[in-house]
């Protein structure tokens, strides 16, 4: 055989394979598979006090979308990364509680966005919307980050690498969500209200994030059965931050902020340089209790 034709042959070879998503290097009588890419790292190394600061080292833009833009939720708003040269992002999408305005999860877009993550912060279609409604909605809200926001959002978005927050009932919210799809990457209740106590159907890497102080969604009552309840998820951490109530959750906080970012960047971002945040389950004056099933230690 010429070899213009094993040239030929083996271009046409490398052709296929990459047509069917893998790529194979010969070796004989066997082909070894090329690993696939792995997911970007984005932001600097973190540290304890990075993690605190409100805002990463991003440079980030955002958007208001009109509740007529929207379908299955109200307005919203849109918080991503303008760098487009180094991979995308994973996205988040942030519920309010009960009868709270978007403004109640938007300190949420700035410290997510400016960390590696494409962030919709979404009003509900009535104050009063229930858990359930309120989890339909965020993935109503995820839906439209992939498939209809603007252009400049979708450039920079990875559709299969999605999380969900919320706080109170949008908290409850948040667990149904992954309850539904399992696919959501990760997810952060904070101080989170559901009248359903039992999650064992939850598969999704989950985060419960509660206050010492908080007489409306009370650890004992919320918090700690949910987590106890979720034997499905492999990945599972509650936070009780101490003296937080529960208005301390719509408001910047450095002790809620670091743990919700480590979290979804371990989880979204398979990035592990997050792990040693979050097992083994780390101590201090700002937690009451952390308690984890650190698969991974």
């Amino acid at each position: 055989m010429s070899f213009t034709m094993r040239k030929s042959l083996l271009t046409l070879a490398s052709a296929v394979a990459l047509g069917a998503g893998a790529l194979t290097i010969a070796t004989g009588a066997e082909a070894a598979p090329v690993a696939p890419a792995a997911v970007p790292v984005h932001g600097v190394d973190p540290t304890d006090a990075n993690l605190r600061q409100p805002v990463g080292d991003l440079a980030f833009s955002q958007v208001t979308i009109a509740d007529s833009q929207t379908r299955g939720f109200g307005a919203a708003t849109i918080y991503y990364p303008d760098d487009t040269t180094h991979g995308t992002y994973g996205g988040v999408a942030i519920v309010p509680g009960y009868t709270s305005p978007q403004s109640a999860v938007a300190w949420l877009g700035p410290r997510l966005a400016s960390r590696g993550f494409v962030v919709i912060t979404i009003a509900t279609n009535s104050i009063y919307d229930q858990p359930t409604t309120r989890g339909r909605e965020l993935l109503s809200a995820l839906d439209y980050l992939t498939t209809s926001s603007p252009a400049a959002v979708r450039q920079r978005l990875d559709p299969k690498r999605l999380a969900v927050m919320g706080h109170s009932m949008g908290g409850g919210g948040a667990l149904y969500a992954v309850s539904q799809r399992t696919t959501i990457k990760a997810a952060v209740p904070l101080a989170p209200y559901n009248q359903d106590k039992t999650w064992p159907e939850v598969r999704t890497p989950t985060m419960l994030i509660a206050g010492s102080a908080d007489t409306v969604t009370t650890v004992a009552a919320h918090a700690r059965p949910f987590y106890r309840s979720m034997t499905g998820a492999r990945e599972r951490a509650l936070i009780n931050v101490q003296g937080a109530d529960h208005g301390t959750f719509v408001r910047e906080n450095a002790t809620i902020g670091k743990y919700a970012t480590a979290w979804l960047k371990r989880f979204v971002d398979e990035d592990t340089r997050y792990d040693r945040f979050l097992c083994p389950a780390p101590t201090g004056p700002d937690l009451a209790e952390y308690t984890a099933s650190c698969p991974n230690a």
